[in-house]
């Protein structure tokens, strides 16, 4: 099958360099993108692709939104970083807007994904102490089986998948881990009075596209709320309007304590997160416990916004909703024999394949690339479909029409 697959010798130049001179912790497609617009992605020589993974939804508003980049062209123009040593104008506008926007007395704001998940943690820990009132030391997490929540020594110690824990110990202890979707298991975990908090990702992306139970974060919601936990929602991948909500949890009306936001936070121009969450919980960590350099900074604070605003003003949510409907739909009508489950909520979708061969994902993608369309395998089996949230009906069904041939050739 990869003897089918076409690399111009100006990409092998690229690919080459990578190989030499990085590190090899990723294993990409083998295509050399060098532009991106809306929906689209073009490689060096030219060749345009539907792009089916926006950066494992940073690009929520489409590559390059000229809202976002004119806000980050004007902004890089006067002040890009102070540290948080001094104050900036942009920090306080933004604070409030984020805040206000989805409901929160307070705002960390943080760069990577990853590190919004370390600080939501930090802060559970410190509430746990000063709040709830645990035994120094003894503060418990609940996570849920199957998450992926970043690479951190501190979250993968929570991991349960071997690839991101074999030979990277000793681990972080603290946390206990369910299955994902099992609210007994989780209100039998809640007896522990040493629990801090219930940390689970709303949708799981990264296993799959794995989406619960109907009344499953209401019931999360409620069990946290009589055992007095903090319910912490990373909604990181599935937040930002990706699911047809501007937040998975609006799905059931659901208020998690603790919110964490990043990727498309940005609109895929720069790293920006943030942890909203309200003063009994944010004002537990006093000047000098937790920061970053980068964090809260100028430029990223006037690319947030915008963001924001870019998700409001264009109606994407409404947008994911409906694009996501038909994709499913439209997948569901193929009957292809080598989909075994078409899964998903708004524009966050997952396929299973069902294959005699291990590598028939990764060989889908393969095809999938060589005919316009690119998206990524997770977990072996099963491939996401999270295209940008500004794709409309007619791109949908060129798509479908791409898988649907890919499918076709897949031998």
């Amino acid at each position: 099958m990869n003897s089918t697959i076409s690399i111009s010798s100006t990409a092998q130049q690229y690919l080459d360099l990578e190989e030499k001179y990085g590190a090899h912790n990723y294993h990409p497609l083998p295509v050399v993108l060098n532009r991106g617009e809306g929906v689209f992605l073009y490689d060096v020589d030219g060749k345009r692709y539907y792009d089916f993974l926006s950066g494992y939804s940073a690009v929520n508003q489409g590559h390059c939104h000229p809202k976002i980049i004119a806000s980050l062209v004007e902004q890089a123009q006067k002040l890009t970083l102070t540290s948080r040593a001094f104050h900036s104008n942009l920090l306080g506008e933004y604070e409030k807007y984020i805040t206000e926007y989805f409901g929160y007395e307070k705002v960390l704001p943080m760069n990577t994904g990853v590190e919004a998940v370390e600080t939501a943690i930090k802060l559970c820990r410190k509430w746990a102490y000063e709040v709830k009132g645990i035994a120094a030391g003894q503060a418990k997490i609940i996570v849920c089986d199957g998450n992926f929540h970043g690479r951190t020594i501190n979250v993968i110690s929570f991991s349960s998948d071997p690839t991101a824990t074999k030979n990277f110990g000793p681990f972080v202890s603290g946390y206990e881990s369910i299955p994902h979707n099992d609210l007994p298991a989780l209100e039998k975990a809640l007896q522990d009075e040493n629990v801090a908090a219930f940390l689970f990702e709303p949708i799981q992306g990264e296993a799959g596209v794995v989406v619960p139970d109907a009344g499953y974060y209401t019931g999360v919601r409620n069990l946290c709320h009589e055992y007095h936990v903090l319910m912490v929602a990373d909604e990181i991948q599935s937040g930002l309007a990706r699911t047809g909500k501007m937040l998975a949890c609006d799905h059931e009306k659901v208020r998690p304590d603790i919110l964490m936001l990043g990727k498309a936070l940005s609109g895929g121009v720069l790293p920006v997160s943030a942890v909203l969450c309200d003063d009994e919980i944010m004002m537990t960590i006093k000047p000098g416990e937790h920061g970053s350099t980068y964090g809260g900074n100028p430029l990223a604070c006037a690319v947030a916004i915008t963001a924001l605003q870019v998700l409001k003003d264009e109606n994407m949510a409404a947008n994911a909703a409906a694009m996501g409907n038909l994709l499913r739909t439209e997948l569901k009508k193929l009957n292809s024999p080598y989909i075994s489950i078409v899964r998903g909520m708004g524009l966050l979708n997952a396929i299973v394949i069902k294959h005699p061969n291990p590598d028939a994902a990764w060989e889908l993608c393969l095809l999938l690339k060589e005919n316009g369309l690119l998206a990524k395998p997770t977990h072996g089996d099963k491939i996401r479909f999270a295209p940008p949230l500004v794709i409309n009906k007619e791109q949908v069904m060129e798509c479908v029409g791409i898988i649907d041939t890919s499918l076709k050739q897949l031998v």
